[in-house]
């Protein structure tokens, strides 16, 4: 794999990173307007919260993702890879085996982890280069419009 392809990869895992945090940043606090609205503190339960955090992070990356033009089967692959951690770790939660703290902790660490395990099952796909969404669409307008100009 060229350097420009491990630029890439690694540029892409960023901005995955930071698309979960604005992706937390924005809904977080639709989570906690809807539930207060209706009196809830579900929020309040530590797997409620995590599957929400985790929902915030995969709804931000994935809108991202499509926007780069990802298609449909690596978005879900990424997402399922983002909620895995968490999913597994409820058990030992529910069970008592584990703290609230030891969740959070691990399942976002281990998120980081099963992402870059998606990643490189589809190394070619997050090594090349992605025009965002916009701009393919205009591409494609603009060769349309020169095709029937003549």
């Amino acid at each position: 794999m060229t350097t420009t392809a491990n630029r890439r990869f690694a540029f892409h895992y960023l901005e995955m990173v930071v698309a979960m945090f604005v992706g937390m940043g924005v809904f977080a606090p639709v989570w906690h307007l809807v539930f207060d609205a209706f009196g809830s503190d579900a929020m309040d339960r530590t797997d409620v919260m995590a599957m929400s955090m985790a929902t915030n992070m995969v709804v931000g990356m994935s809108l991202w993702m499509w926007f780069r033009g990802h298609t449909a089967g690596p978005i879900a692959e990424m997402a399922a890879a983002m909620y895995l951690p968490f999913v597994v770790l409820l058990v030992p939660l529910w069970l008592g085996v584990i703290s609230s703290a030891f969740l959070m902790v691990a399942g976002h660490v281990l998120m980081l982890g099963t992402m870059l395990l998606a990643m490189l099952y589809r190394r070619a796909e997050y090594s090349c280069h992605h025009r965002m969404r916009w701009s393919r669409g205009r591409a494609a307008e603009t060769a349309t419009e020169a095709g029937t100009a003549g």
